[in-house]
């Protein structure tokens, strides 16, 4: 560790803060539909989607017709992909004359891109077409991400009304979401990004010749346009296998550092949004606080971990005063890998998408624990800050039976729906994850994916559901993934974390919309203050440990199983 690489984190953390209320403010002014100095300019455009799409932005709907609308749009967007994957040699802007996608990754790759996950069983320069990439992914990270924030929108709004029987409308929500958010960002960033040196071409490939004077083909491709909303809308899926690695998908520290901020930008930001929305802006500061107090942790945990060296490599005679560079570039070096890493987003700054292999074991649980947490530090966009409302009602549940009377959240009282639903989107996941590692790792079909025996290829199969449920898309590199089982299994546990979660948030949210908000009196649970900070914070890591133990002891279990059946280790 160097008082470098910690004034980098301490910065990134002032900058992340320092972004937070201005852009949560201008995403409350997006969310209610009032004028913001964007309207000038794409007013337009909104109203003309309005106009062809036969909607009324101003006609709201029910928790139960806005989940309806959001699973058709979805279910349209999955068969669209999935066409598009399996025709691409039908389609044009195919250079590289690429094949369809198998059934079953083209079944993996569609899920993936559309719960927000990016998990990718292929190399995108090797097996995607340009209009895979671009009317395929491409169009999918701008909307996987407006679902996010459309729902973390609707979540709020029940948290702020009283006695109402709306939620929103999520056509209008993913309209605005998209047009004044996501596409002006990412229209500037991509110019940005074409500027640091970034590609955005129709070329297919360029001939270099190496030092060696070997002659080396170099795949190319409109790759700004993608990089972007990759990052903003912590998609992940990148254009090149190596994701963001590749000099072509980051090759500057500045692209690298903006990487970084667009990844926590807009997940810090709803925080404010959800401050200014239920009108007390402390309110979102008390959540960015347990947030940010569980990043730092993370970071620093991380970045002392890693800079260790390696034992096995410090043995070779590499300079053991480096840390353990394994996996990372040294332009960017071991902080910014640690910030990226501890963000558990899909996307990769500084390193290989698969980089958590190559870890230092404390170092790679970092980013394995924070997924269990449910992905709350900071998150996926939207989905970061509705999964951790979710643990503020267990919090305040908590709360409630220590001191026994009903527990309230923001005036509203949460009752047995509230905490049944809130249990159902939460233990889904530690079952998701648990119960399919057990199969994976107990069938010998699936084992040959895995790259290592014993502990080590069992935290392959485990990293692999958990980013899958967590809807995250890393990976420990030793997987192979892309056989029939795997995508499978991978997209149904996709599924789950992202549907079986947001489903039963806006179910809470219609709950709480209709109910009355009560005045605040000596018995009520302070929600603003570092009591809150502290119970929430203990909820999500109990909650993390219905994952995290059960999987340390179901390692030796699963090995003695498989040894003694013949099939693994």
């Amino acid at each position: 560790m160097t008082l470098n690489g910690w004034i980098q984190i301490a910065v990134f953390t002032a900058i992340i803060v320092a972004l937070t209320r201005p852009l949560g403010g201008f995403l409350m002014r997006v969310a209610q539909g009032d004028r913001q100095f964007l309207s000038p300019v794409l007013g337009w455009l909104e109203r003309g989607f309005y106009r062809v799409g036969g909607i009324d932005p101003n006609k709201e709907q029910s928790w139960l017709t806005y989940a309806v609308a959001m699973m058709v749009f979805k279910g349209l967007g999955f068969l669209l992909l999935y066409a598009v994957l399996r025709l691409q040699t039908l389609l044009p802007l195919n250079p590289a004359g690429q094949g369809a996608i198998t059934p079953d990754l083209a079944f993996n790759t569609a899920i993936s891109f559309l719960t927000n996950t990016n998990w990718q069983s292929y190399g995108g320069e090797s097996t995607m077409s340009f209009a895979s990439q671009m009317f395929g992914l491409t169009v999918q990270n701008f909307l996987s991400a407006a679902a996010g924030i459309a729902v973390a929108l609707a979540v709020i709004r029940g948290f702020s009304r009283r006695s109402a029987k709306t939620i929103g409308n999520f056509w209008a929500d993913m309209t605005r979401i998209t047009i004044y958010v996501l596409l002006p960002l990412s229209i500037i960033g991509a110019l940005v990004c074409v500027w640091q040196g970034i590609p955005e071409t129709f070329t297919g490939t360029v001939e270099a010749t190496t030092l060696e004077g070997a002659k080396q083909i170099i795949a190319l491709g409109p790759v700004a346009s993608q990089e972007v909303i990759k990052i903003l809308g912590t998609n992940g899926g990148g254009f090149f296998n190596v994701n963001s690695a590749h000099p072509f998908e980051n090759p500057t520290v500045l692209i690298n550092v903006l990487q970084c901020i667009a990844i926590f930008a807009l997940g810090g930001a709803l925080t404010n949004t959800f401050g200014r929305m239920v009108r007390d802006e402390r309110q979102g500061w008390a959540i960015f606080a347990a947030m940010a107090l569980l990043f730092v942790v993370g970071v620093g945990i991380l970045y002392w971990s890693e800079s260790h060296a390696n034992p096995a490599i410090a043995s070779l005679g590499v300079d053991p005063s480096l840390g353990n560079m394994e996996g990372k570039e040294v332009r960017f070096g071991i902080a910014q890998t640690s910030i990226f890493a501890t963000a558990t987003t899909d996307t990769s700054c500084g390193a290989v998408d698969s980089m958590h292999e190559s870890f230092l074991p404390l170092g790679g649980a970092v980013p394995l624990v924070n997924m269990m947490l449910g992905e709350v530090i900071f998150g996926g966009v939207g989905s970061g800050i509705y999964g951790f409302l979710l643990f503020a009602i267990v919090a305040v549940f908590v709360a409630g039976l220590m001191v026994g009377r009903t527990p309230e959240y923001l005036g509203k009282k949460i009752e047995a729906r509230e905490v049944k639903l809130t249990m159902l989107a939460i233990l889904c996941l530690p079952l998701m994850m648990l119960g399919l590692t057990a199969l994976a790792v107990v069938l010998p079909g699936p084992l040959s994916a895995l790259s290592a025996a014993g502990p080590h290829g069992f935290t392959e199969a485990l990293y692999a559901y958990v980013e899958g449920a967590a809807n995250n898309g890393s990976a420990f590199a030793g997987i192979s993934a892309n056989t029939p089982f795997w995508n499978t299994s991978l997209g149904i546990d996709m599924i789950v974390g992202r549907f079986f979660v947001m489903i039963p948030a806006l179910a809470i949210a219609g709950s709480l919309a209709a109910k009355k908000t009560l005045p605040a009196s000596a018995g009520t649970f302070p929600t603003t203050g570092p009591l809150f900070v502290g119970l929430a914070i203990g909820v999500i890591l109990i909650v993390g440990g219905l994952t995290f133990f059960p999987a340390v002891a179901l390692g030796p279990i699963v090995e003695h199983y498989a040894m003694n059946a013949g099939t693994l280790y």
